[in-house]
């Protein structure tokens, strides 16, 4: 039997067996009753799932589990010298330093406690994701139900805090992805958005010194069309000045936030998202590595008008994980790093001044453990999402890596096979190879119980 307290986070969603006997009980799973039906090879989950002392009912579309719902509410940025609570500052400083001489005070608000418990109206349908957008689907997000889900980004709010009379600001939470296994993707990490609003006065008054003597000059044109510069009704004189402001912010940002990449190469990259047009990534190239930083644009009108603005405001936003900031601040070569309670890795962060400049000594030097498993399916192949969950469900953060190595359909049989390599490995000691094999054999048996395959 696994001694589950071994593990960084002890794997509740899926029950232990204690033999090879099949039972054909249903098992309660954990606190929120949801169950395992061996017979039916099915999770079942109760008419309501308590969160945050709120019910919500579920339904077909409910994904969710406990190894995921026990991260709501960790909220790793306000842990005091956390890394990321450290970047966090960091973000708060550059960006109280904007101030704004009528009100007397900064210019940018920043919200950091909303609940990632968001309706799909607020996830999607709000920042303009269209119904049948891949964005969309459950193997890519956590349900609670059909209208309600873990945020899958912080825009989700960007619509609500607009309505509620804020024009700068920043909002910062942890989102939730059904995303691989690797050492720079987990399923929960945190984001910051950025969102600053202008109208006419401050976009072109602020600018005179750029624009001259031009007068007249306006954000909506009645003649203007979409093409790549620009969206229909928006002037090109508008968005070249929301570009410069948002081109400008980022980059002095990252100066600040990375010394080092004044006397590094940076570009733009031209991309598309659905809730801003024209759009582009940002990134760096750090020995010889180009590395994405953040997404941004200029923001989809229907957004504002979404938001309550008619026409007589334009506006930027930008989305950036801090993880993937924090990683390359301080060096950390693993995502989950930043969930262990490990002294050795947290005591490296213990300092006053969050802009104080440290590079992360590594705690693991302990070898991985690599195990390949194969599986016969029927006509349908699995989910790599659903089999990424039920594999880190087992394995906790002992699991390093998931790798989709093979797939193949044969036709005279009519079965699909799929092969994962499960790369394990320890933060803190060095596994052993009983340990390995009685987790991968769990992992096994539940993929039958789970899946109903067949292991090759």
């Amino acid at each position: 039997m696994i001694i589950l307290k071994r593990f960084y986070f002890r794997p509740i969603f899926y029950h232990y067996r204690t033999n090879t006997t099949t039972t054909t009980t249903k098992t309660k799973l954990n606190t929120f009753n949801i169950e395992y039906d061996p017979i039916k090879q099915s999770i079942i989950y109760p008419q309501e799932l308590n969160l945050n002392n709120k019910n919500y009912s579920t339904d077909s579309w409910t994904n969710v589990n406990e190894n995921i719902l026990s991260r709501i509410g960790l909220n790793l940025h306000q842990q005091k010298n956390h890394p990321l609570y450290h970047l966090t500052n960091r973000l708060r400083k550059y960006f109280y330093q904007f101030y704004d001489q009528k009100k007397l005070s900064p210019k940018f608000s920043i919200i950091d406690n909303l609940s990632p418990i968001v309706t799909t109206e607020q996830n999607f349908d709000s920042i303009c994701i269209p119904i049948n957008h891949v964005s969309r689907t459950k193997s890519m997000n956590y349900y609670i139900n059909q209208n309600t889900l873990l945020r899958a980004h912080t825009s989700a709010h960007q619509v609500d805090l607009i309505r509620s009379g804020l024009n700068a600001f920043l909002c910062i939470g942890d989102v939730y992805r059904r995303d691989d296994i690797d050492p720079t993707h987990y399923p929960v990490f945190h984001q910051c958005e950025g969102v600053q609003l202008f109208t006419k006065e401050e976009l072109f008054i602020g600018n005179k010194n750029v624009l001259g003597d031009k007068d007249n000059l306006e954000i909506f044109g009645p003649n203007e069309q979409r093409d790549a510069t620009k969206q229909e009704g928006h002037t090109l004189e508008a968005v070249k000045l929301v570009e410069a402001s948002l081109k400008k912010t980022i980059t002095d940002l990252f100066k600040t936030l990375l010394p080092n990449t004044s006397i590094l190469n940076s570009r733009w990259v031209d991309t598309t998202f659905p809730f801003t047009h024209p759009s582009w990534e940002y990134e760096i190239e750090i020995d010889g590595k180009w590395y994405e930083l953040l997404g941004c644009g200029i923001m989809e009108h229907r957004v504002l008008e979404n938001s309550g603005l008619n026409k007589d405001h334009i506006g930027w936003a930008f989305g950036l994980g801090l993880e993937r900031i924090a990683m390359i601040m301080y060096g950390i070569p693993d995502i989950r790093l930043f969930w262990t309670n490990d002294s050795g890795f947290l005591s490296q962060f213990v300092f006053d001044d969050s802009t104080h400049s440290i590079q992360y000594k590594p705690i693991s030097i302990y070898p991985q453990c690599i195990n390949d498993l194969s599986m016969w399916m029927g006509k349908t192949k699995i989910d790599p999402s659903d089999f990424y969950d039920l594999v880190r469900a087992i394995g906790g953060d002992l699991i390093e890596q998931v790798i989709l190595i093979d797939e193949f359909y044969n036709p005279k049989n009519q079965r699909y096979s799929q092969t994962y390599r499960i790369i394990y490995r320890s933060m803190d000691r060095t596994l052993t190879k009983n340990e390995i094999n009685m987790i991968h054999k769990d992992i096994e048996y539940h993929c039958k119980q789970q899946f109903g395959v067949e292991i090759r």
